[in-house]
């Protein structure tokens, strides 16, 4: 164990600190909540509960990097505090790239009882920048067939991640509900995809898909939604298992409680079918 560790314990044991300071001491040391979980056993102090390491009771959170068709990419990662073997779901960003919004989504579905990844598509061009302002520059330097890899390459790293069941799904908004639909037709593995409000595949690859399929879409949408059925049809045509739900009086991008058009009643529908496919298709 790290000296620095054994000196900051030591410390907090004389009364130099509290205890919430000690273990935020702690995290810093590691580099990570899950890295201080680790080190707490080796201390001998039983009275540290594990979910004083985070600001979100319950859950484990850090940024972690997987190996991608790019190189590293960079991620956020979030699961329930208890070690067990969870189902994996890769939730995929907006067009904003991995801003806390999503970060905060992905703690609600680590909430729910599954390994919660978020990867960031920007990883290859710096990454998602604090001001997102001139983001959409960045989506633009990004090769289309090498992001789709990267995502795919993040359903083999839950498969075999320590804390998955090795069954994995996939959900997404807007960009990232048409990368959602990438992943299902690139990743013969992948369990169940969710799209809420994102571009569909191309009709011919639709067979190549191997997952339940649960799409949401937005009543006023009508560019996205000008695909639906033709999707609908090669769903059917291919025998996929699929639910298509419209959401009344809502817009494009109303899952997003940051944003302008959030519905929060048809949010909280879309969120509960969601959860409770997810939890039928990767038991």
């Amino acid at each position: 164990m790290d000296s620095n560790i054994k000196l900051l314990y030591e410390e907090y044991r004389r009364g130099g600190f509290s205890r919430r300071e000690f273990l935020k001491r702690l995290v810093i040391y590691t580099g990570s909540t899950a890295a201080a979980m680790a080190v707490l056993p080796a201390l001998g102090d039983d009275i540290i509960e594990a979910s004083e390491l985070q600001d979100f009771p319950g859950l484990l959170t850090e940024f972690i990097k997987y190996p991608g068709a790019t190189g590293d990419v960079r991620a956020y990662l979030a699961r329930p505090v208890k070690p067990k073997k969870n189902p994996a779901v890769i939730v995929i960003h907006e067009n904003r790239g991995l801003v806390p919004h999503i970060q905060d989504v992905t703690r609600r579905m680590a909430k729910e009882g599954f390994l919660a990844l978020a990867p960031d598509a920007l990883s290859p061009v710096g990454g998602t920048p604090d001001d997102i302002s001139n983001v959409g520059e960045l989506f633009k330097k990004l090769n289309n067939e090498e992001t789709v890899k990267n995502f795919v390459a993040a359903v083999k790293y839950l498969e075999t991640h320590p804390n998955s069941n090795g069954k994995v799904g996939c959900t997404g908004f807007c960009w990232g509900g048409g990368m959602t639909n990438q992943v299902a037709v690139n990743s013969p593995t992948l369990k169940a995809a969710v799209p809420y409000y994102g571009r569909q595949p191309a009709p011919e690859d639709v067979s190549k898909i191997k997952a339940a399929i649960m799409a949401h879409y937005a009543e006023n949408d009508q560019g996205i939604n000008a695909g639906i059925p033709a999707f609908e049809e090669a769903l059917k045509k291919a025998n996929i298992e699929h639910k298509i739900y419209m959401y009344p009086k809502t817009q494009h991008a109303f899952n997003n409680d940051t944003g302008p058009r959030y519905n929060a009643e048809a949010a909280k529908l879309a969120w509960q079918r969601t959860v409770e496919f997810f939890k039928e298709k990767l038991k």
